[in-house]
Parts: structure tokens; sequence; C-alpha cells
């Protein structure tokens, strides 16, 4: 019988964290879940409580944490605005003293350490598409800050720790992502349009609708995540994981309408501080290196979030 991979999952209650600790179970590794269920919620994970593989812990990585592994995803952060922004000194310290206490432990247990980074850290991009060797243009005292300054901060101490200590690390920068198990109330602009339509509200749309975001199937991305885990020691990242088809907020919200067949209209509002108008991955490194691309159209990825929202907000 082949020796499990134990492999720990933060925030593994959280929306990714449910698709990535379901598909590591499925592949037969020792699944430890950990989340202070700030965002996550133990619905997202009810389905694996009963699987002798799998373990939930209910734990703050802001403080120090004794286990053995031998992978760690480290996805712990609330990852929308409504969330991060409503306790911006708790999203900072979850990002840089999670990330210590994580690499920490990585170290101890010479465990692989991969960082759930964020496109956030290019900010408000001057450079269309984003390649992984652009710096970003962030503003580091705005209401959004606390989480892209965490993210950025987060990916300094991987590096450092890899340059001090030679860890064995791998840095993902996630591009907008979307699927069932999404939190209905967090903001994100996939869930409230199809939330919106759903109960036949007009559709939300802030400035004119026609900056433009990359939608990445929740599928798609953990596939992209556990190759770069399991991917050549050389490459640590930092890697682009999104999809590079690029939609307007405009289309999207009409996509929306056709999927749920909702009446709803469209309003318009102004636009929040620091949202970037442009934001699409090059992904070229993340093929070249991982063979991997995104292959769920948006279309077909709507059709199956809309089916698990009407079951869990309209039904």
């Amino acid at each position: 019988m082949h020796q499990r991979t134990r492999i720990l999952v933060t925030g593994g209650a959280g929306f990714i964290g449910r698709h990535l600790c379901t598909r590591l179970v499925a592949e037969g590794h020792d699944v430890l879940c950990l989340d202070n269920f700030f965002t996550g919620t133990k619905d997202n994970i009810a389905h694996l409580l009963n699987d002798p593989h799998f373990e939930l812990m209910r734990h703050d990585v802001t403080f120090p944490l004794y286990v053995e592994v031998d992978q760690i995803y480290n996805l712990a952060c609330p990852a929308s605005p409504v969330h991060y922004q409503s306790d911006p000194v708790q999203t900072t310290k979850t990002s840089v003293h999670g990330a210590i206490n994580m690499l920490g432990l990585a170290k101890r247990t010479n465990a692989d350490i991969l960082q759930a980074s964020t496109s956030e850290v290019y900010g408000d991009p001057e450079i269309h598409p984003q390649p992984e060797s652009y710096t970003g243009n962030v503003n580091p005292i705005g209401p959004r800050s606390c989480y892209d300054e965490g993210k950025r901060c987060a990916e300094t101490l991987f590096f450092d720790y890899k340059r001090q200590h030679d860890l064995g690390i791998r840095v993902a920068r996630i591009f907008n992502t979307y699927g069932p198990n999404m939190h209905p109330n967090d903001g994100r602009v996939v869930s409230n349009f199809i939330v919106q339509a759903l109960k036949g509200e007009p559709i939300t749309i802030y400035g004119d609708g026609s900056q433009t975001r990359s939608f990445c199937y929740v599928d798609d991305l953990v596939d992209g995540l556990i190759r770069l885990m399991n991917a050549n020691e050389s490459v640590t990242g930092p890697v682009n994981l999104g999809n590079p088809g690029e939609f307007t907020i405009k289309e999207l919200a009409e996509l929306v309408i056709t999927e749920t067949g909702a009446k709803s209209d469209l309003t318009f509002h102004d636009l929040p501080e620091d949202d970037p108008l442009q934001r699409c991955p090059d992904i070229t490194l993340a093929r070249q290196t991982l063979s991997w691309a995104p292959t769920v159209p948006l279309a077909e990825g709507l059709k199956k979030t809309v089916a698990y929202f009407r079951d869990h907000v309209a039904g």
C-alpha cells in the first residue's frame, strides 16, 4: 500500500480550500483542514467529516501550530474586500504572522509549502496582461492595503525562508476564481450578480462596467495549485494561476442574466477606491512549467455556479 502524504490545508473550510481538500482526499491523501471559521464554514467540508483520512481542526494561523505534515497549502486569509476590510489589522496579521508560523512549521517538518498569493500584489496594473516579472502599482496606505501588502509581505517571507533555510516553497498568484460554495455575501462580483439575479433585484455595477476581469473556474484553479505543489523543486514561482479570457463587468452581468433567466436591470454606482480597471493574468509561465491552462469556459462554469446558488440562496 502506498504511503499516504500528510497534507495540511490552512483555510481549508473556505471556498477554494473546500475544493482543494475534497480533491486531495479523493486522491488518497491524509488531509488536515485548519480553519478559524472567520469566513470559512463547517458546511463547506461537512461531506468530508466522516472520512477517516480527513481531519478538521479549529485554529487561527496567527498562533503557532505543532503537527507532523509532508505538505502545507497556506490558504488562510479572508479574500474578499467585504471580509478583509472588516478587520484590516487582523487581515495583515493573518497574512504575515500566518506565513511566519506556517514557514516555521514547514522548516521543522521539512515539508514543502505553497502560499496562496493573489493578483492583488499587482495593484492597479499599468502593464496588461500581468506577467510575474511585473512588480506592481500598489497603494500601501489605502483601504485594500491590508490584503495587498499582507500578501506581498508573505511572498517576501517565503523567498527569504528559501534563501536562508533552503525551504521547498511555492507561490501561486491567484486571479479571480469562482464556482460552487462561494460565500453568498462575500461581495465578489460573480456571487453578487448571481444572488441579485436569482432574487430578481437590479444588478449593481460599479463604474461604467467597462473594467475587465478574468474568471477562473475553481476546479481549474485547484488543478493548478496541485500541479505547482508537486512540480520540480526548481519551480518556486511566483506563478500566475487564472483564466486569461477577459470579460468586462457588464458582459459578466449580461451572461448571469441569461443563465439565471432573470429580468434584472443594471444599475451603475461610483467605483470604489483603488478598484483596478484591468486584471488579467499572463499564464505563459504556468503553461511552460506546469503544463497548466484553464479548460472550463465562463458560460459552463457559470451554469454550475448558478445551479449551486439556486439550491442554497433562492431555495
